[in-house]
């Protein structure tokens, strides 16, 4: 946090994740939900400017992004006022792909392990790094039709939030914000089935609207008007 000349408040929020924060499918980056989220925070706020950056990118797992805080993002996050941590979608995928090449059910138990470890993981360093508030992002359902789809993002969300309690960081329940309306908050949504993955486009992107959404929910867990910082 710095103070200008002006008396006006600097802040820097930064975004981690994957393709959803990097702003896969939304018409532009300026419309991503983490742009989004600044332009409301400096709109609500004569005597605090925020600024912000990205470290995301599509396809990474809690692995690479992990390594990315380590290696490409240590100086950033150091600075950072605010950190926001959204990621775990790909790791499921992975775990997916690894089971139809080996004709196996999906090994769900050493993916928590290998996702727990990274998460926990990616909150000590963001926390040895600096004192920035942190807020870990739920993920929502791309295919709400799909049994196997909810039974994978449930038992990830649970161990989601089951980390961040433990490393008393504050969570954001995205996949409730997308409930029942990931039909107009996805980008290319067909019947919300995981079939629909097979036809080429992966229907799994928050659109213009989505991403709309998140920053406007997301905004309040950035910076409450009561927090201190």
């Amino acid at each position: 946090m710095i103070m200008s000349r002006e008396s006006v408040i600097l802040m820097l929020y930064t975004a981690l994740g994957d393709s959803i924060t990097f702003g896969e499918n939304a018409s532009s980056f300026a419309k991503a939900y983490p742009q989004l989220a600044i332009t409301n925070l400096n709109s609500h706020s004569r005597s605090r400017r925020v600024t912000g950056y990205v470290l995301a990118h599509p396809g990474w797992s809690s692995s690479d992004l992990l390594d990315a805080a380590i290696w490409r993002g240590s100086s950033i996050i150091s600075q950072s006022d605010v950190v926001s941590v959204w990621i775990g979608g790909v790791d499921l995928v992975n775990a997916a792909l690894i089971s139809l090449k080996n004709q196996q059910p999906i090994n769900s138990v050493q993916h928590t392990i290998n996702y727990s470890r990274n998460l926990h993981a990616l909150f000590t360093q963001i926390k040895r790094e600096s004192d920035a508030r942190i807020i870990c992002c739920t993920q929502y359902n791309p295919f709400p039709n799909s049994p196997l789809s909810a039974e994978s993002i449930n038992r990830l969300n649970h161990t989601t939030i089951e980390i961040a309690q433990n490393c008393n960081i504050n969570i954001a329940p995205v996949h409730t914000w997308f409930e029942g309306k990931q039909a107009d908050l996805i980008y290319g949504y067909r019947k919300g089935k995981i079939e629909d993955a097979l036809s080429g486009s992966l229907p799994i992107h928050p659109n213009d609207q989505g991403h709309r959404v998140i920053a406007k929910r997301l905004t309040p867990y950035l910076f409450p008007r009561k927090s201190s910082r």
